[in-house]
């Protein structure tokens, strides 16, 4: 059986980047994407599209409504979202589009699914530009989750867990936009916009758009997701 791993598909540019890595790592890629009540919606279409795109084994949609019980501006569609901050104010303090505890449910789950498929390793999209601003989006949260991983499961007792993979946490944006360019990874298709329309029409101010757009600019790229939309 060839080896295995899951992957935490959004469909944003940072998944879409990881589940390409697997792939190059010689996995057989299982995606998993989560639709837990957020406001842009659209990204879970998009998450189809990537998985399809990279040649996915077998892509899993689970709902899930993280809004009935987590308060966030991602889950709150009256809620104002952080819009037209400075580079400087963005990854300053935890914003409110903070999902409480939401990887920590997102790693639950892709370990359960992981551990069910004999799979070695959970593909995340975490990052530096992200782990300033969320608790976990921090490598020394993945290394307590890894240490969780271990302690809780069948597979990490008897010393086959599963490990999990952050592939870019040390990349900037403008690095993950030419590591997806040598991976061949169609950006097109991801949306990373906040509040994008159902057309996937970013609205260019919330901070993933303007982190987005710094990374492509700094790549000396364009963003082909923009033409797409």
């Amino acid at each position: 059986m060839s080896k295995r791993a899951v992957v935490l598909l959004s469909g944003g540019m940072d998944s879409a980047v990881s589940a390409a890595e697997a792939i190059a790592a010689g996995f057989e890629l299982y995606a998993l994407t989560l639709r837990y009540g957020q406001r842009h919606s659209v990204e879970v279409q998009r998450a189809c599209d990537v998985a399809r795109d990279v040649g996915a084994a077998e892509h899993r949609l689970l709902e899930l409504d993280l809004a009935a019980i987590a308060v966030s501006s991602l889950t709150d569609s009256e809620a104002a979202l952080p819009e037209g901050r400075a580079m400087t104010e963005v990854g300053s303090g935890i914003p409110s589009t903070y999902v409480p505890a939401r990887n920590t449910v997102f790693l639950s789950l892709a370990l359960a699914w992981a551990e069910t498929l004999g799979a070695e390793a959970i593909f995340i999209g975490a990052n530096v530009t992200d782990y300033s601003g969320y608790p976990d989006c921090r490598p020394e949260y993945l290394e307590a989750f890894q240490a969780l991983a271990d302690l809780a499961t069948q597979a990490g007792v008897e010393g086959r867990g599963v490990k999990i993979v952050a592939p870019l946490m040390k990349l900037s944006k403008a690095q993950i936009v030419e590591r997806a360019e040598e991976l061949k990874v169609d950006l097109s298709w991801t949306v990373s916009c906040y509040q994008a329309a159902d057309s996937g029409q970013v609205c260019g101010r919330c901070d993933a758009c303007q982190l987005r757009a710094k990374g492509f600019a700094e790549a000396g790229r364009s963003d082909p997701a923009l033409q797409r939309s």
